[in-house]
């Protein structure tokens, strides 16, 4: 839905410097005299969210409160200290980021993207930080009335949008970031407090590590996706690599008597199977679905016939391979809830971070990232300048594979401890799902990673709670946040421009 108007030239925005949410006002720097277009697609999409969370939180708010209990301390004296200093530096981030901010929009400028992210980010860390100071087991709050008062926050949300859609102005990252903690604060009180016991409770620490770790293959499934991607081959094969670097994974390091040993074995499976699918569709010029289809097909079929031949027979030598044990890091692992639930992990678990950082920052902040992205964008521009497009497209493919190799080993060496049939359990297509969701972006896929996870683990809290809520619209939930994604309603959602386009060079 949009509206024609004409721009005078006395209205037009100046140029920032952060891009800022295009999706509210398309057009807005357009030339004097020129027709613009103001998309209503945002404050319509927020409206919409926002008549739901009042229907849900307001009218239909349970009288009961609801509690969330704050994982205990392994050592409160540790605990205690890692809390303190948390909450100093947590402040200090907070103080500057807050300053950055305002010293940005006195100057008459866009704000960086970074900063409204990194300043919800710093004043959530705050609050944790100062409820362990104040060694807080639990937080019991009034569902109704915070309900309400998420329910008009949400209003007012979404009001502010659409005025600033009408007075053709961008609609602020920030709003969106709000919009969304809004909304989940008032879906975890209602959920709560629909608990069948009369002062129903969840325990915080509990949901938020259950959701990180099943995120966890989904993080590397989707990073897998973005590296593929953003050179320009669709990536449908990820459940596959999933599939078989779980299933090397368990045999080899049954075999070898090392986890460390099948872990590798497992980074090899996922880009063998990268490999079969870049020979097909890059040199061979076959459609990259199609490929990606008959991989997983092809790969569930042959795991789960060695399965039910070899390991189900001989289980003792193929099919115990050990787990990867839990490693605290000093200090951090102390910091009150999200200490345990960050960094308390195995191998696996501290590999997803760094093949986050790494992934962002060499596609964005690197010459190879730069060529990597041209070729995704416009391969015969790339090759005008020398770059060899699909020997990037390439290597770019083969290490999507690995990384995705190294999701699947987190089913057979961290999850459980031996390989079943499809035991992936078609987190490949939920990890593409999540790639789009974070609009091609490590950073962005890696968020939409952890909200698929949260949304899985509620399934099951709410089921022991006995909440009224289906556990079905959770499972649907992430789904339906990712098509709002990709149709626009909360930004543009674009994938790479040559993405599933061969390139024959001529």
């Amino acid at each position: 839905m949009s509206a024609t108007t004409q721009s005078p030239a006395s209205k037009q925005p100046g140029t920032g410097k952060g891009s800022g949410n295009t999706s509210g006002a398309k057009g807005a720097r357009g030339p004097a005299g020129m027709t613009e277009l103001v998309s209503w697609k945002a404050g319509i999409g927020l409206g919409l969210l926002a008549i739901l969370g009042t229907v849900l939180f307001g009218f239909l708010a349970n009288t009961k409160s609801a509690g969330f209990r704050i994982a205990e301390a392994r050592d409160p004296n540790a605990s205690s200290t890692a809390a303190w200093i948390t909450l100093a530096v947590a402040l200090a981030a907070a103080a500057y980021v807050g300053y950055r901010w305002i010293s940005q929009r006195r100057e008459g400028g866009g704000v960086d993207r970074w900063i409204p992210a990194t300043t919800i980010a710093a004043v959530v860390v705050l609050g944790l930080a100062a409820l362990g100071v104040a060694r807080v087991e639990k937080i019991t709050v009034p569902s109704m009335a915070l309900g309400w008062i998420c329910s008009l926050l949400l209003l007012a949300l979404a009001a502010y949008a659409c005025f600033l859609t009408v007075q053709r102005r961008r609609i602020p990252g920030w709003l969106g970031g709000l919009f969304a903690v809004v909304f989940l604060v008032g879906f975890m009180i209602w959920i709560v407090a629909g608990g069948r016991d009369p002062e129903p409770s969840i325990s915080l620490g509990g949901l938020l590590a259950g959701a990180v770790t099943l995120a966890v293959p989904l993080v590397f499934g989707s990073l897998s996706g973005v590296l593929c991607e953003r050179a320009g081959v669709v990536n449908i094969a990820i459940e596959g690599q999933l599939l078989l670097g779980a299933f090397s994974a368990a045999v080899v390091a049954t075999v070898t008597g090392n986890v460390y040993v099948g872990l590798i074995s497992a980074v090899v499976a996922g880009a063998l199977v990268s490999l079969v699918l870049a020979v097909v569709s890059i040199k061979y010029l076959v459609n990259q679905i199609i490929v990606g289809v008959v991989l997983n097909v092809l790969i569930s079929g042959l795991t789960s016939f060695l399965f039910s031949t070899l390991l189900t027979a001989d289980p003792e030598h193929l099919n115990k391979p050990g787990r990867l044990q839990a490693v605290d890091i000093p200090f951090l692992a102390d910091i009150p809830v999200i200490g345990p639930i960050l960094f308390r992990q195995s191998l696996v678990g501290y590999l997803m971070y760094v093949a986050v950082i790494v992934v962002y920052v060499g596609l964005f902040h690197t010459k190879w990232g730069l060529r990597v992205r041209a070729v995704g964008e416009h391969p015969q521009a790339a090759d005008t300048v020398g770059i060899n497009v699909n020997r990037t497209r390439f290597i770019n493919v083969l290490m999507g594979g690995a990384i995705a190799g190294i999701g699947g080993s987190f089913f057979t060496l961290v999850s459980v401890d031996a390989f079943t049939k499809d035991m992936s359990g078609g987190r490949g297509y939920i990890a593409l799902a999540a790639m789009i969701f974070g609009r091609w972006n490590p950073i962005g896929a890696f968020l939409a990673a952890l909200l698929f996870g949260f949304a899985d683990n509620l399934q099951s809290i709410i089921t022991i709670i006995g909440s009224p809520v289906p556990s079905q619209f959770m499972a649907m939930l992430p789904y339906a946040l990712t098509v709002i994604a990709v149709a626009g309603l909360v930004g543009r959602s674009r994938p790479p421009a040559a993405d599933g386009i061969p390139y024959v060079k001529g």
